[in-house]
């Protein structure tokens, strides 16, 4: 896989990142990231097809895993086998990065200042 999630920071945005996992534990893994991730991603099919849009469900416990996908330019929701996933890239804009409780606080004590 092109980064190790592992280490992945939750001051970091995974925004631009771009994930070919080479192995079935990196592909759940880069799923994973891409069903907690709040912006759309697009994934890149076995057969060269990308697809984008915003992962909204994720079934690993069936033989047929897949994910399911609202996407950006058509109506419905789109299912996709785990197995027929290349890659995924964390295309769209993060809209949760920098908004959590922390930051919140940290940004009014700084307004307050002013």
């Amino acid at each position: 896989m092109s980064q190790d999630l592992s280490n992945q920071n939750q001051g970091e945005t995974l925004e631009g990142l771009s994930l070919r996992p080479a192995t079935k534990e990196e592909l759940v893994t880069a799923v994973e990231q891409a069903f907690d991730y709040r912006g759309d991603v697009t994934i890149e099919l076995k057969s060269g097809e990308h697809l984008i849009g915003y992962v909204f469900s994720c079934v690993k416990n069936d033989s047929k895993a897949y994910i399911e996908i609202f996407p950006t330019d058509e109506t419905g929701q789109i299912k996709i086998l785990l197995d027929d996933i290349a890659a995924i890239i964390f295309s769209g804009k993060d809209t949760a990065f920098g908004q959590s409780w922390e930051s919140w606080i940290k940004k009014k004590k700084e307004e307050g200042k002013k």
